[in-house]
């Protein structure tokens, strides 16, 4: 006991007799003390007294996919800065390979009586994985925002950059170029944010009088090598132009062209999507469509907060505009 009031102390820079108050229901304590010293107690996973378990805990679980992307550390930043400014802690649930699964974060989050949770990317963009904690957090009534995609059956809002626009601005972009034979890196099958960039590039091929044949849609995990494996078999099939679903695709797909001795953009174009970090550092600089980041972090924390304070909210899906970022990866194709 006396070393949970110490460091609960030390986290919140008050003295131990303020901290035994607060844990014994004792007077003379502000609220904003209190409920440091509560989200204290949440933080460094002690469990509040018997008599404040019912108090919802001032903590939003931020559950990313991976860190390995620079766009879900960027997304991560955003948010968590925009729920600080409404007194609000982000705990951050990272999945790794082998490690705590989303539905187990989920587990966890619940038992430190979170006041919402907002889903960075996850399984429910996945049409086919497993839904069963989403499903448990909607039947709790836990506020949750759900960030480019949407479960079907739920109504949670969700936060979205607009793929069709996204996979539109790329592809007229290399048609403007002269290419002919674009192709496609994707996420798996059941990728619903994937889904959406195939039908926006057929709707936009057939537009153009012509069509996007299968051979030049080629699916991927989201990594550099799985970018260069997919556009790798996209060059065995002819294409000067590659579309990719991420940033990291687009580098192992330039990777690829590299490792087959072509010049990137002299003989291949590539464009990716996201604009993470440092892009434009790239040798050449990644030509992209960015999403917005900012934007699109602080919709989401409004859209939890509103929920959390008992405004009713359209749990429909806010469509953000992405911006294609030209760069040094495109060019005209090769002369026949």
């Amino acid at each position: 006991m006396t070393r949970r009031l110490a460091q609960v102390a030390k986290k919140v820079g008050v003295s131990e007799a303020t901290v035994s108050r607060v844990l014994n229901g004792k007077p003379g304590v502000s609220e904003a003390t209190r409920q440091s010293v509560l989200t204290a107690l949440d933080v460094l996973g002690y469990e509040r007294p018997t008599q404040l378990r019912g108090e919802r805990a001032r903590l939003v679980g931020l559950v990313l996919p991976e860190l390995q992307n620079p766009i879900f550390p960027a997304f991560a930043e955003v948010i968590g800065g925009a729920l600080a400014q409404q007194g609000l802690t982000p705990v951050l649930c990272t999945q790794t390979k082998g490690g705590v699964s989303e539905a187990d974060y989920v587990d966890l989050l619940l038992q430190q009586q979170v006041s919402g949770v907002v889903f960075a990317g996850g399984l429910f963009a996945q049409a086919d994985a497993p839904h069963d904690h989403y499903h448990q957090l909607a039947e709790r009534n836990i506020p949750v925002v759900l960030i480019n995609a949407s479960i079907k059956g739920l109504n949670f809002p969700c936060v979205s950059c607009d793929d069709a626009v996204a996979v539109e601005q790329a592809w007229r972009h290399l048609a403007s170029l002269g290419h002919e034979r674009i192709g496609l890196v994707l996420g798996p099958g059941d990728h619903v944010p994937s889904r959406r960039k195939l039908e926006a590039a057929r709707a936009v091929a057939e537009a153009a009088g012509g069509s996007l044949p299968d051979e030049y849609i080629v699916r991927s995990i989201f990594s550099l090598e799985g970018g260069q494996a997919a556009a790798t078999r996209l060059l065995d099939r002819g294409v000067t132009g590659i579309v990719c679903a991420s940033d990291p695709l687009a580098l192992g797909a330039i990777r690829a062209a590299r490792r087959r001795g072509l010049s990137v953009p002299a003989q291949v174009s590539v464009i990716g999507f996201d604009d993470s970090a440092f892009m434009n550092c790239t040798e050449p600089p990644l030509s992209t469509v960015r999403q917005p980041i900012e934007a699109m972090g602080r919709a989401a924390v409004e859209l939890l907060c509103a929920q959390i304070s008992g405004t009713q909210t359209d749990p429909g899906e806010l469509l953000f505009e992405p911006e294609l970022v030209v760069r040094g990866s495109t060019a005209p194709p090769p002369a026949a």
